[in-house]
């Protein structure tokens, strides 16, 4: 055991005695590790740069008590240092694990249903367009080149900020960043963990992101959209979840970016941002994103 970790158990008073295995779980920005019955969350270099760690604190709780999400056992705003129970029997989602579990789309749809409608209220605002250029910001002390084009492609999606604007709805308590592997899995229910991003934002952004994340195809789109809304959405509702697609790609390949100038070596960076923007820019071109965005406007 690192001296790391040491000091992390030592630490929090649930876990100070405990001497078992640990058990590395993964994560892309942090370091996850199961601890007997808890799960124990070590920040990773730079995440202060762009993390407020206690409104994070605030959501993990909130989305506890909304049933979403595990307990926390001990959350510090200050260092970022977190524990949770750690869900015994859950499968930690992926793409393909998305596709290989029967019913689980659906599972995550009423779990999104359930955070979104619990009342719960989390400190922070998710402005799509303010993170954007937060980001930038962000960006412009680092090294590290924007894909070609990007902000062209921020100027033309001024027209889905006019519409979205223009027919508001109400803001409910979303995780934000649907990775499938915050998702985990018992077969019966669905739970979700990792509050980073978490914020008061529209419901469908977090329809849109992890349909995206999961690299949904049609009919898990359907079981996905079916199960939150327990039917058919208006046109407009599925517009929303369609945009969202694109705008998930527009931000995430600045949250890529800051990892690449912050040398994660959890992933290729550089690969995954200019491959979120192809993406997005290659949904935003087509007849589908327009048809879409008339009908948000519509209402």
């Amino acid at each position: 055991m690192t001296d790391e970790l040491r000091a992390a158990l030592a630490a929090i008073p649930a876990l100070a005695g405990y001497d078992g295995p640990l058990q590395r779980l993964g994560g892309l920005t942090n370091m996850v590790y199961r601890a007997g019955e808890a799960c124990l969350r070590i920040p990773g270099k730079g995440t202060q740069e762009y993390i407020n760690r206690a409104n994070e604190a605030v959501a993990a709780r909130e989305a506890a008590r909304a049933g979403v999400s595990p307990e926390v056992l001990y959350a510090d705003p200050a260092s970022g240092l977190m524990a949770t129970r750690f869900i015994a029997g859950a499968e930690t989602m992926s793409p393909d694990r998305f596709k290989a579990r029967p019913g689980s789309p659906a599972r995550a749809g009423r779990a999104f249903q359930r955070l979104h409608s619990s009342g719960a209220v989390f400190p922070f605002r998710f402005e799509l367009f303010a993170m954007i250029d937060d980001y930038l910001r962000v960006l412009s002390t680092k090294d590290v080149a924007l894909p070609a084009g990007y902000h062209d492609v921020v100027r033309e999606a001024e027209a889905v900020r006019a519409a979205l604007a223009a027919h508001a709805i109400p803001l409910a308590a979303c995780h934000c960043d649907p990775l499938c592997e915050n998702f985990l899995d018992t077969g019966d229910r669905m739970w979700i963990v990792d509050w980073e991003y978490s914020g008061m934002n529209d419901p469908l952004w977090d329809l849109g992101d992890l349909s995206v994340e999961g690299r949904f195809d049609v009919a898990q789109d359907e079981e996905l959209t079916r199960a939150y809304f327990g039917g058919e959405p208006r046109p407009a509702e599925r517009g929303r979840i369609v945009i969202y697609k694109a705008m998930c790609d527009l931000l995430w390949t600045l949250w890529g970016l800051i990892q690449l100038a912050n040398d994660n070596p959890a992933d290729d960076f550089r690969a995954y941002a200019d491959g979120r923007f192809a993406r997005c820019k290659a949904l935003m071109e087509t007849t589908e994103f327009s048809r879409h965005l008339a009908a948000i406007r519509a209402g």
